[in-house]
């Protein structure tokens, strides 16, 4: 008896309900490409442009929230200082710019 029903409700679908189906997938997705993923790829690229940009001297912070400065820079490391006579190798993917540092050197080419 159910099998009767949800096919006759098949046949009684017109037809354009097909197409507003594909139209309101295809705009979902555009909404999703332009609020969450084109701004996470240009917030990656941002992130990856600093990183290269690094170089000793630098105050950064790694993703595990040890507080350093950069001694030496390797091709996928940074070797940082986080104490008198105490370094630590990192992957270049879990170092981020120590944010006071940025803001400090922000004003102080405002002025």
């Amino acid at each position: 008896m159910l099998n009767l029903i949800l096919l006759q409700a098949e046949g009684a679908a017109p037809q354009g309900s097909q197409w507003s189906f594909w139209i309101m997938m295809i705009l979902i997705f555009v909404v999703f490409y332009f609020f969450m993923i084109r701004p996470q790829t240009k917030k990656q690229k941002e992130l990856q442009k600093q990183r290269e940009e690094m170089k000793k001297g630098d105050k950064v912070v790694t993703a595990g929230g040890i507080y350093g400065e950069i001694k030496e820079v390797q091709e996928t490391t940074f070797i940082i200082t986080i104490a008198k006579d105490v370094t630590i190798k990192v992957s270049k993917e879990s170092v981020f710019a120590d944010v006071a540092d940025a803001q400090q050197a922000a004003k102080e080419e405002k002025k």
